[in-house]
């Protein structure tokens, strides 16, 4: 198997939220998908970072939020696939009861979606050269995903520090999604909101 390319991390957020988009060469992927009705401001970001819309191969939303897969399909529109999860597919139709007009919100469709188990991650991003693996990590949502690149750096959503996950079954259901990105190697948590930690600060 041949190397992979270097990886590279961009922030291109707004509104409070981290958008994410990591390189590989001219293969890209965005983790997190913007507010809905924000397709100017998602284009002038990446615009403003050097990033091609037409180089971004998949857009991958950790979990169906309106921050966080808002823009999904507006940017199916534009021609950039839509990577889902099976464990994601049920939520997708949820995310409209959550809008109302004035967001603008364009409904997803399963039309054009590249669904996917969690163990057939790795291979598909081997593809856009990207080392790496996507695990679900429920807790804040029962969708909840977490990108984990073989560097160590995971991004991880909404997914809630140990310290502010509450009691009960939300408690342990975030304590075994931790515990998993540490078994398989997680160093660096990328999150949706807020800066950039180490797993122990996350832990």
């Amino acid at each position: 198997m041949s190397p992979h390319p270097p990886t590279t991390i961009i922030n291109v957020g707004y509104l409070s939220t981290n958008y994410w988009v990591i390189s590989a060469d001219k293969s890209r992927l965005l983790v997190d998908l913007g507010w809905p009705g924000t397709l100017g401001t998602m284009r002038a970001n990446l615009k403003r970072m050097g990033v091609p819309l037409e180089e971004i191969c998949y857009a991958l939303a950790t979990h169906y939020h309106i921050d966080h897969a808002g823009l999904a399909q507006e940017l199916k529109q534009t021609g950039v696939p839509l990577l889902v999860l099976e464990t994601q597919v049920a939520a997708i139709p949820l995310m409209k009861q959550w809008t109302k007009p004035q967001d603008h919100y364009v409904e997803i469709t399963q039309e054009g979606n590249v669904t996917i188990p969690c163990n057939a991650s790795r291979t598909l991003l081997e593809h856009i050269g990207i080392g790496g693996e996507i695990l679900s990590t429920p807790g804040h949502s029962p969708d909840s995903i977490s990108l984990l690149l073989d560097d160590g750096a995971v991004f991880t959503g909404d997914l809630p520090l140990l310290e502010y996950a509450g009691e009960d079954e939300v408690n342990r259901l975030v304590a075994a999604s931790w515990q998993l990105l540490k078994d398989r190697g997680a160093r660096r948590i990328y999150p949706a909101h807020g800066p950039l930690r180490s797993l122990e600060m996350g832990s």
